[in-house]
């Protein structure tokens, strides 16, 4: 039974935290822990980029869909599909801002743009036993996979009118790359594939500078490092992975190329390999 301690003018049940204030650093460095419970480590987390993806019409989606159909014929891997939203956020924060719509007002906006690529996505896997799920169902993701479902995902986080100020302009920090990796990390996931439409990450952006060097493979810790100044994938995704307890394999794949998703799910090293030592 639990104990109920009194004395100070209010009862407690018994705990290592009665008593004391939740941002006290001393708490906080209690409560520091290696063993959190990972809920399904053996999903991959694969995010299809929106404006790299998407945006390209038939030409881009149809063969990658036709690759995913292929993967779920297999029954080899249990995949969480997420999707990001490309052009069409870009021009909704356009004018969002403006309107001068203040930060929490355009983060709202953003997610209504994935559920539109998530619903396209869906209506082509449909028949392979996709499904768009729902952020209020995210506690039954477990039964959609043990069901044989393949879950669809939008991936930009709920921060809405809570999103927090950023350190420079008026953009949300927080988009779906970053969106996807929290997906992950709260499932105990250890993998996540970037589908995107260049063969990985690159020293300086490969569509506007003809010698950037692509980055095969690297560590966190050496890339943060030296972090390049044009990222394929949110910062936020890589300063917040310094603290992550789960994810320790990111790749990056070219969504254009058939069966590079293939490569990487299989293990391979194809695109950029970043891992967390």
């Amino acid at each position: 039974m639990s104990k109920l301690v009194t004395g100070d003018g209010r009862t407690h049940i018994e705990s290592s935290l009665m008593r004391e204030s939740l941002v006290d650093r001393r708490v906080i460095a209690k409560t520091s822990s290696e063993e959190e419970f990972a809920i399904m480590p053996d999903v991959v987390m694969v995010g299809i980029g929106g404006q790299s993806i998407f945006d390209r019409g038939k030409g881009a989606v149809r063969p990658l869909v036709e690759e995913l159909s292929a993967l779920r014929a297999t029954k080899k891997h249990k995949m969480v599909l997420s999707v990001g939203g490309g052009t069409r956020v870009r021009h909704t924060m356009s004018v969002a801002l403006d309107l001068g719509l203040p930060l929490g007002g355009v983060a709202q906006l953003v997610g209504a743009m994935e559920e539109c690529n998530a619903v396209f996505l869906n209506a082509l896997l449909a028949k392979h036993g996709s499904i768009v799920m729902q952020r209020e169902h995210f506690w039954e993701l477990p039964l959609y996979l043990e069901s044989g479902m393949l879950p669809i995902v939008i991936s930009t986080p709920p921060y809405h009118f809570w999103e927090p100020p950023p350190a420079e302009g008026c953009l949300p920090t927080h988009g779906s790359d970053f969106g996807l990796f929290i997906h992950a990390e709260v499932l105990g996931a250890r993998r996540i594939i970037f589908v995107k439409d260049e063969d990985g990450l690159y020293d300086k952006d490969p569509k506007k500078h003809t010698d950037a060097k692509q980055i095969k493979h690297t560590t966190l810790a050496a890339l943060m490092k030296n972090m390049p100044e044009e990222l394929i994938l949110d910062h936020a995704l890589f300063t917040t992975w310094q603290r992550a307890r789960h994810i320790k394999h990111v790749q990056i794949v070219n969504g254009l190329v058939p069966g590079q998703l293939t490569k990487a799910l299989a293990g391979e090293p194809v695109g950029t390999v970043i891992v967390k030592e």
